[in-house]
């Protein structure tokens, strides 16, 4: 979100705002939908549950994978971030060598001790949540002071251009860009299946949602009004970080900028601790090779972090290759991914709602507007798909859908063929610190320590101690 907003906001101006609420409002229907599901059947871990219970195998099986292929994306995508946030101290730094870096050290952490992991996360938790806040407050600031002279006025929204300078067009161009920020939405309802009360912490959790929206939304209405005038050179930088540089304040510039930074590192090292954990339970289902199983003494997943690595670090050659559209191409097919997440969710919880309907079953948290609400998503969905075809540099990912897809196929059909027996895969937590060697985990004892829940690129950090111990 602190990277993609510099083009939104360029090419939507202060419609960013009108965006952002339109894509919040699906992203909060989809909550919902996951929601509903999660308060009936609360089971810790994906939701690829309910793909497997109510949809077929194929549905569960490809939902495991598509969310593992998401985050190392995700993953990629952020380490690009830091290469770019780092060139704005030293411009002759190429990103890929930056993303190269920090990858090593970051994958170096994560192999050798999890508490280590822990603690830093935890206060790069602190560090981006007290930024977000700082910059609504600056926003307001700005806005209602002469600090920063006449220029910077509410009058921004619909002067400099218009509210949409770019009219609809612009701002339909960019609802793709504004998805990305919008994912991980669907892990706030994953992990509140673990509270003690998931009767109640799940519609609390989900219904908090729109609140932290109606936040970040405030806060793009502050920089949009500011930064309505943004030429193009500037954007590849954070807006926020130009607006202090514009100012002449370069102490808070540059220490803004080390904010994002931590920010994105945040985000990587949550990814290299989530996707290593997400392969561990996909090898646990079923679904991938057994030899991912390996742990090492104190626990860590060393095979799923190895293998998550060597795909993570193809951002490293991409951006070696293409520095320049890295990052967008990267964007867009994390959107992609995103885009097959959330249709499968939404189809899930309509066959769901069907089936709880048969059996004369009256939810306790019913979505809203089913199934027009499903159907509403849905068409959504094709519509950031169609726009991602019109986009240059966004088609190829749309185009890579019905590939991955059929690679999924392929990987079930395998699968299937090698299975000894017809059990159905066992549904395990994604986000987890793996057993001990020759430790068996019962159904009782799903660890939920270091959950984490990533609201546009704001990560949370829960500590629970494991069940037992």
């Amino acid at each position: 979100m602190f990277l993609g907003s510099a083009s939104v906001i360029q090419s939507a101006g202060p419609g960013i705002i009108l965006g952002y609420a339109i894509a919040g409002f699906i992203a909060f229907l989809i909550m919902r939908q996951l929601g509903e599901m999660v308060v009936e059947e609360p089971v810790a871990g994906s939701f690829s549950h309910f793909a497997y219970k109510y949809w077929g195998g194929f549905a569960g099986f490809a939902s495991g994978w598509n969310y593992w292929v998401l985050y190392v994306l995700v993953a990629m995508a952020e380490l690009t971030a830091v290469g770019k946030y780092i060139q704005f101290w030293y411009p002759e730094i190429p990103t890929w060598a930056s993303a190269a870096a920090f990858f090593v050290i970051i994958n170096a952490i994560n192999l050798t001790n999890v508490k280590v992991f822990g603690e830093m996360e935890f206060w790069f938790a602190i560090i981006k949540v007290i930024a977000v806040i700082a910059m609504i407050l600056f926003g307001a600031w700005l806005l209602f002071s002469d600090t920063a002279g006449p220029q910077a006025t509410v009058r921004n929204l619909w002067e400099q251009g218009g509210f949409l300078p770019h009219g609809w067009t612009g701002l339909v161009m960019m609802m793709a860009i504004i998805m990305f920020s919008f994912g991980g939405l669907e892990l706030v309802g994953i992990t509140a299946a673990e509270a003690d009360n998931p009767e109640q912490s799940i519609p609390k959790a989900t219904n908090q949602v729109i609140y932290r929206i109606l936040i970040f939304l405030y806060r793009l209405a502050g920089g949009s009004a500011f930064a309505a005038a943004m030429d193009a050179r500037h954007r590849r930088y954070q807006p926020f970080v130009l607006i202090f540089h514009e100012l002449g304040d370069t102490f808070v510039a540059n220490a803004l900028n080390i904010v994002v930074l931590t920010a994105a590192l945040s985000v990587y090292n949550s990814c290299v601790y989530c996707n290593s954990r997400m392969l561990f339970g996909l090898a646990q289902q079923g679904n991938a090779p057994k030899a991912l199983l390996n742990v090492d003494k104190r626990g860590v997943p060393v095979s799923s972090i190895l293998v998550s690595a060597v795909v993570t670090a193809l951002c490293v050659l991409l951006n070696y290759l293409a520095p320049e559209s890295a990052f967008g191409l990267l964007m867009a097919l994390v959107v992609s991914a995103l885009v097959i997440n959330w249709a499968m969710i939404s189809l899930a919880h309509m066959m769901f709602r069907r089936a709880k309907q048969q059996q004369g079953v009256k939810t306790r948290f019913p979505a809203l507007f089913y199934p027009f609400g499903n159907v509403l998503c849905l068409l959504f969905m094709a519509a950031v798909l169609i726009i991602m075809l019109m986009t240059p540099g966004m088609a190829i990912s749309v185009w890579l859908i019905p590939v991955w897809l059929l690679i999924l196929g392929v990987g079930y059909l395998c699968k299937e063929k090698t299975a000894k027996n017809g059990e159905s895969p066992l549904i395990v937590t994604l986000l987890f610190r793996p057993p001990r060697p020759g430790r068996v985990l019962s159904a009782s004892q799903f660890p939920t320590y270091n959950h984490f829940i990533h609201i546009s690129g704001v990560i949370l950090l829960r500590k629970k101690k494991l069940a037992g111990e």
